[in-house]
Protein backbone atom coordinates (compact mmCIF):
# COMPACT_ATOMS: atom_id res chain seq x y z
CA UNK A 1 0.00 0.00 0.00
CA UNK A 2 1.50 3.34 -0.98
CA UNK A 3 1.22 6.65 0.86
CA UNK A 4 -1.69 7.82 -1.26
CA UNK A 5 -3.94 4.78 -0.73
CA UNK A 6 -3.41 4.07 2.95
CA UNK A 7 -6.36 4.64 5.30
CA UNK A 8 -6.86 8.25 6.37
CA UNK A 9 -6.10 9.31 9.93
CA UNK A 10 -9.20 9.02 12.05
CA UNK A 11 -11.13 12.31 12.19
CA UNK A 12 -8.91 13.85 9.50
CA UNK A 13 -10.11 17.09 7.94
CA UNK A 14 -11.15 17.46 4.27
CA UNK A 15 -8.84 20.48 3.85
CA UNK A 16 -5.77 18.37 4.67
CA UNK A 17 -3.88 15.39 3.36
CA UNK A 18 -2.77 12.85 5.94
CA UNK A 19 0.93 12.12 5.50
CA UNK A 20 3.35 9.75 7.22
CA UNK A 21 6.55 10.99 8.87
CA UNK A 22 9.56 9.26 7.31
CA UNK A 23 12.45 10.74 9.31
CA UNK A 24 13.17 13.39 11.95
CA UNK A 25 16.45 15.25 12.56
CA UNK A 26 17.07 17.27 15.73
CA UNK A 27 19.69 19.91 14.91
CA UNK A 28 19.67 21.49 18.38
CA UNK A 29 17.43 21.59 21.45
CA UNK A 30 15.52 24.39 19.69
CA UNK A 31 15.59 23.29 16.05
CA UNK A 32 14.45 20.20 14.16
CA UNK A 33 13.45 19.13 10.68
CA UNK A 34 11.42 16.24 9.37
CA UNK A 35 10.51 14.54 6.16
CA UNK A 36 7.13 13.03 5.29
CA UNK A 37 5.27 11.49 2.38
CA UNK A 38 3.65 13.71 -0.24
CA UNK A 39 0.24 13.18 -1.76
CA UNK A 40 0.42 13.37 -5.55
CA UNK A 41 -2.38 15.92 -5.44
CA UNK A 42 -0.24 18.53 -3.68
CA UNK A 43 1.27 21.08 -6.03
CA UNK A 44 3.47 23.97 -4.94
CA UNK A 45 5.97 26.46 -6.30
CA UNK A 46 9.44 26.74 -4.75
CA UNK A 47 9.24 29.25 -1.89
CA UNK A 48 5.60 28.67 -0.99
CA UNK A 49 4.18 27.43 2.30
CA UNK A 50 1.40 25.09 3.41
CA UNK A 51 -0.46 24.62 6.66
CA UNK A 52 0.75 21.59 8.60
CA UNK A 53 -0.06 20.17 12.00
CA UNK A 54 -1.79 17.53 14.08
CA UNK A 55 -5.30 16.61 15.10
CA UNK A 56 -6.07 17.92 18.58
CA UNK A 57 -9.32 17.03 20.33
CA UNK A 58 -10.94 16.27 17.00
CA UNK A 59 -9.83 19.51 15.33
CA UNK A 60 -6.81 20.37 13.16
CA UNK A 61 -4.11 22.30 15.06
CA UNK A 62 -2.02 23.82 12.28
CA UNK A 63 0.50 26.55 11.49
CA UNK A 64 2.06 27.89 8.28
CA UNK A 65 5.32 26.16 7.30
CA UNK A 66 7.43 26.86 4.24
CA UNK A 67 8.21 23.73 2.23
CA UNK A 68 11.96 23.13 2.42
CA UNK A 69 12.04 20.48 -0.30
CA UNK A 70 11.98 21.34 -4.03
CA UNK A 71 8.77 20.92 -6.08
CA UNK A 72 10.06 17.85 -7.92
CA UNK A 73 10.79 15.93 -4.69
CA UNK A 74 8.47 12.97 -4.10
CA UNK A 75 8.44 13.78 -0.37
CA UNK A 76 8.03 16.91 1.74
CA UNK A 77 10.52 18.42 4.17
CA UNK A 78 9.97 21.05 6.86
CA UNK A 79 12.20 22.96 9.29
CA UNK A 80 10.80 23.99 12.67
CA UNK A 81 11.69 25.60 15.94
CA UNK A 82 10.68 24.05 19.26
CA UNK A 83 8.56 26.19 21.54
CA UNK A 84 7.99 24.27 24.78
CA UNK A 85 4.65 25.93 25.50
CA UNK A 86 3.72 26.48 21.84
CA UNK A 87 0.30 25.04 20.98
CA UNK A 88 1.67 23.12 18.00
CA UNK A 89 5.46 22.82 18.25
CA UNK A 90 5.31 21.58 21.84
CA UNK A 91 3.65 18.50 20.30
CA UNK A 92 5.21 18.48 16.85
CA UNK A 93 8.77 18.28 18.18
CA UNK A 94 8.05 14.79 19.52
CA UNK A 95 6.98 13.21 16.22
CA UNK A 96 8.79 10.09 15.07
CA UNK A 97 9.01 8.07 11.88
CA UNK A 98 5.68 6.36 11.29
CA UNK A 99 3.56 9.06 12.90
CA UNK A 100 0.93 10.86 10.86
CA UNK A 101 0.59 14.60 10.31
CA UNK A 102 -1.77 16.89 8.46
CA UNK A 103 -0.61 18.80 5.37
CA UNK A 104 -2.85 21.45 3.84
CA UNK A 105 -4.04 20.91 0.30
CA UNK A 106 -3.41 24.54 -0.70
CA UNK A 107 0.02 26.14 -1.16
CA UNK A 108 0.45 29.92 -1.03
CA UNK A 109 3.08 32.58 -0.37
CA UNK A 110 4.92 35.58 -1.76
CA UNK A 111 8.45 34.12 -1.95
CA UNK A 112 8.09 33.14 -5.60
CA UNK A 113 10.12 34.38 -8.54
CA UNK A 114 7.02 35.59 -10.38
CA UNK A 115 6.54 38.24 -7.64
CA UNK A 116 9.86 39.83 -8.61
CA UNK A 117 10.83 41.95 -11.60
CA UNK A 118 13.60 40.53 -13.82
CA UNK A 119 17.08 41.06 -12.40
CA UNK A 120 20.64 39.76 -12.38
CA UNK A 121 21.28 38.72 -8.76
CA UNK A 122 18.77 37.01 -6.48
CA UNK A 123 19.44 37.47 -2.74
CA UNK A 124 17.74 35.01 -0.39
CA UNK A 125 17.94 36.27 3.19
CA UNK A 126 16.64 34.14 6.03
CA UNK A 127 17.15 34.13 9.79
CA UNK A 128 16.64 30.98 11.86
CA UNK A 129 14.01 28.72 10.33
CA UNK A 130 13.40 31.45 7.74
CA UNK A 131 15.96 29.45 5.77
CA UNK A 132 13.30 26.88 4.85
CA UNK A 133 11.74 28.37 1.69
CA UNK A 134 15.19 29.09 0.31
CA UNK A 135 16.21 25.44 0.65
CA UNK A 136 13.50 24.79 -1.93
CA UNK A 137 14.43 27.73 -4.15
CA UNK A 138 18.16 26.93 -4.39
CA UNK A 139 17.25 23.48 -5.71
CA UNK A 140 14.80 24.81 -8.31
CA UNK A 141 16.38 24.78 -11.81
CA UNK A 142 14.19 27.68 -13.01
CA UNK A 143 15.87 29.99 -10.49
CA UNK A 144 19.23 29.54 -12.21
CA UNK A 145 17.64 30.13 -15.61
CA UNK A 146 16.29 33.47 -14.39
CA UNK A 147 19.34 34.81 -12.55
CA UNK A 148 23.04 35.12 -13.24
CA UNK A 149 23.82 34.74 -9.55
CA UNK A 150 21.99 33.48 -6.43
CA UNK A 151 23.20 34.46 -2.94
CA UNK A 152 21.86 32.66 0.13
CA UNK A 153 22.29 34.57 3.41
CA UNK A 154 21.51 32.72 6.65
CA UNK A 155 21.75 34.47 9.99
CA UNK A 156 21.68 32.51 13.28
CA UNK A 157 22.83 32.95 16.87
CA UNK A 158 25.03 29.85 17.22
CA UNK A 159 27.06 27.80 14.75
CA UNK A 160 25.07 24.63 15.46
CA UNK A 161 21.93 26.39 14.20
CA UNK A 162 23.33 26.54 10.65
CA UNK A 163 21.01 23.76 9.53
CA UNK A 164 21.62 22.14 6.14
CA UNK A 165 25.01 23.86 5.76
CA UNK A 166 26.68 20.71 4.42
CA UNK A 167 23.90 20.13 1.90
CA UNK A 168 24.03 23.74 0.70
CA UNK A 169 27.80 23.74 0.34
CA UNK A 170 27.66 20.46 -1.58
CA UNK A 171 25.08 21.52 -4.17
CA UNK A 172 27.71 22.60 -6.68
CA UNK A 173 28.90 18.96 -6.73
CA UNK A 174 25.40 17.49 -6.89
CA UNK A 175 25.20 15.02 -9.77
CA UNK A 176 21.88 16.44 -10.94
CA UNK A 177 22.05 20.16 -10.08
CA UNK A 178 25.80 20.71 -10.07
CA UNK A 179 26.21 21.51 -13.75
CA UNK A 180 23.23 23.87 -13.72
CA UNK A 181 24.38 25.71 -10.58
CA UNK A 182 28.03 25.90 -11.59
CA UNK A 183 29.46 28.96 -9.87
CA UNK A 184 26.12 30.75 -9.65
CA UNK A 185 25.28 29.95 -6.01
CA UNK A 186 27.01 31.73 -3.12
CA UNK A 187 26.32 30.77 0.51
CA UNK A 188 26.95 33.30 3.29
CA UNK A 189 26.16 31.99 6.78
CA UNK A 190 26.70 34.39 9.66
CA UNK A 191 26.59 33.94 13.44
CA UNK A 192 25.91 36.57 16.11
CA UNK A 193 26.85 34.94 19.43
CA UNK A 194 29.91 32.82 18.66
CA UNK A 195 33.20 33.13 16.78
CA UNK A 196 32.71 32.16 13.12
CA UNK A 197 34.19 33.04 9.75
CA UNK A 198 31.29 35.49 9.26
CA UNK A 199 30.01 37.31 12.32
CA UNK A 200 27.22 39.78 12.94
CA UNK A 201 23.65 40.51 11.93
CA UNK A 202 23.12 40.61 8.19
CA UNK A 203 21.48 44.03 8.44
CA UNK A 204 24.62 45.40 10.10
CA UNK A 205 26.79 43.72 7.47
CA UNK A 206 24.69 45.36 4.76
CA UNK A 207 24.99 48.81 6.32
CA UNK A 208 28.74 48.54 6.84
CA UNK A 209 29.31 47.16 3.35
CA UNK A 210 31.20 44.16 4.77
CA UNK A 211 28.72 41.71 3.26
CA UNK A 212 29.43 42.95 -0.25
CA UNK A 213 33.18 43.13 0.32
CA UNK A 214 33.26 39.55 1.59
CA UNK A 215 31.32 38.34 -1.44
CA UNK A 216 33.11 40.54 -3.96
CA UNK A 217 29.79 41.98 -5.14
CA UNK A 218 28.51 45.55 -5.51
CA UNK A 219 26.04 46.98 -2.97
CA UNK A 220 22.32 46.48 -3.53
CA UNK A 221 20.86 48.23 -6.56
CA UNK A 222 17.17 48.28 -7.60
CA UNK A 223 18.33 47.98 -11.21
CA UNK A 224 19.97 44.58 -10.85
CA UNK A 225 19.25 43.03 -7.43
CA UNK A 226 16.14 41.13 -6.35
CA UNK A 227 15.66 40.14 -2.72
CA UNK A 228 13.52 37.63 -0.81
CA UNK A 229 13.20 37.88 2.98
CA UNK A 230 11.98 35.38 5.57
CA UNK A 231 12.58 35.49 9.32
CA UNK A 232 11.73 37.36 12.48
CA UNK A 233 9.36 40.36 12.32
CA UNK A 234 12.17 42.58 13.61
CA UNK A 235 14.56 41.52 10.83
CA UNK A 236 11.87 41.95 8.19
CA UNK A 237 10.99 45.46 9.35
CA UNK A 238 14.62 46.55 9.61
CA UNK A 239 15.61 45.17 6.21
CA UNK A 240 12.50 46.61 4.58
CA UNK A 241 13.55 50.05 5.87
CA UNK A 242 17.07 49.63 4.50
CA UNK A 243 15.85 48.52 1.07
CA UNK A 244 13.22 51.21 0.70
CA UNK A 245 15.76 53.87 1.61
CA UNK A 246 17.72 52.58 -1.41
CA UNK A 247 14.72 52.88 -3.73
CA UNK A 248 13.53 49.27 -3.65
CA UNK A 249 9.79 48.64 -3.97
CA UNK A 250 8.02 45.65 -2.43
CA UNK A 251 6.49 43.18 -4.84
CA UNK A 252 3.49 40.88 -4.70
CA UNK A 253 2.08 38.07 -6.80
CA UNK A 254 -0.23 40.55 -8.52
CA UNK A 255 2.41 43.29 -8.89
CA UNK A 256 6.08 42.26 -9.19
CA UNK A 257 8.66 44.42 -7.45
CA UNK A 258 12.29 44.56 -6.33
CA UNK A 259 11.86 42.54 -3.12
CA UNK A 260 9.32 40.32 -1.37
CA UNK A 261 8.66 39.35 2.26
CA UNK A 262 7.08 36.24 3.70
CA UNK A 263 4.84 37.39 6.54
CA UNK A 264 3.39 34.00 7.50
CA UNK A 265 6.40 32.93 9.55
CA UNK A 266 5.84 30.10 12.03
CA UNK A 267 6.74 31.03 15.60
CA UNK A 268 4.47 28.81 17.68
Amino acid sequence: MNANTRPALKAAHPAYFTETVQSVHHWTDRLFSFRCTRNTGLRFTAGQFVMIGLMNEGKPLVRAYSVASPPYDEGLEFLSIKVQDGPLTSRLQHIRAGDEILVGKKSVGTLVTDALLPGKTLWLYGTGTGLAPFLSLIREPDVYDRYERVVLLHGVREVKELAYADMIEGLAQDEVLGELIGGKLAYYPTVTREPFRNQGRVTDLIRSGKLFGDLGLPAFSPESDRIMLCGSPEMLAETKGILESMGFEEGANSRPGHYVIEKAFVEK
